[in-house]
């Protein structure tokens, strides 16, 4: 299974993606959790702990990986760079493993127009191309707030792109663009999780709103423990209520189960 986690930022794309992780990890599958968005956060939200998080260092700042690989120096301009670098052993190599979950932080390229043909740009695009098409272990990619990472072919190695939801309409405009791009790039499956749910009228919003027959996997209430969790430095799962984690475990199967 290879799952592109998005939506508008703050809505808990991290939260989603750490709990179906370790949910795999649990079962016993092989997991790379990737962190593709700007604003990392999926380490936090796996509970690894922060003196371990500070050693970890995003692969869009790794000079010596990225000029070894391209062939040219980060930060500098005009110049002739490899574009399909090599990159089939950089999450056996460089990812952080923690709780039978091995995630890899890509992190942001820092130069002025982040869609640059600068070679950690490229070396990032050819890392996640690689990771969808070419690895046979279970993928979650907790994307930022649209397909930057996802190229015409990649997206067709991805089984489904996965939105996260809260109540507000700004989350649901999100979601429908991202939707769009999504198509004209490829991807054939969508699917939409609620989170920060108050009640049933939170949930008839964000049904209305997504329109079109378009169902949810699930629905995640407004939660203090998963805050709390946030706030002490602990797994999403961890001190949740069975209920929450029932319908994590939900979310994970309907993701499993479908054809």
């Amino acid at each position: 299974m290879k799952l592109a986690i998005t939506g508008k930022g703050g809505v808990g794309k991290s939260t989603l993606a750490a709990a179906l992780s370790l949910l795999l990890a649990r079962l016993g599958r092989n997991v790379l959790a990737v962190d593709a968005d700007p604003d990392a956060n999926l380490a936090a939200a796996l509970g690894i702990p922060a003196a371990q998080r500070a050693g970890i260092v995003p692969i869009a700042l790794q000079a010596a990986l990225i000029e070894e690989r391209t062939g040219a120096k980060m930060q500098e301009y005009g110049q002739m760079f490899r574009l399909n670098p090599e990159v089939g052993d950089i999450a056996d190599d460089y990812a952080f493993r923690y709780r039978g979950v091995a995630l890899l932080v890509l992190g942001a390229v820092t130069r002025g127009g982040g869609g640059c043909a600068c070679p950690e740009n490229v070396l990032l695009k050819a890392l996640v191309r690689d990771l969808v098409l070419s690895r046979g272990e279970a993928l979650i990619l907790d994307m930022e707030a649209g397909i930057e990472h996802l190229g015409r072919g990649t997206a067709m190695g991805v089984d489904c792109m996965l939105m996260v939801v809260e109540p507000g309409q700004r989350a649901i405009e999100t979601a429908l663009r991202v939707e769009a791009l999504g198509r004209e790039i490829g991807i054939k499956r969508f699917a939409f999780v609620a989170n920060k749910v108050a009640g049933p009228s939170d949930e008839a919003f964000i049904l209305q709103g997504l329109g079109g027959g378009r169902t949810l996997l699930g629905v995640l209430p407004y939660c203090e423990a998963l805050r709390g969790a946030d706030r002490d430095g602990r797994s999403v799962l961890d001190g949740l209520e069975p209920a929450i984690t029932a319908t994590f475990e939900t979310i994970l199967d309907k993701l499993e189960k479908a054809p």
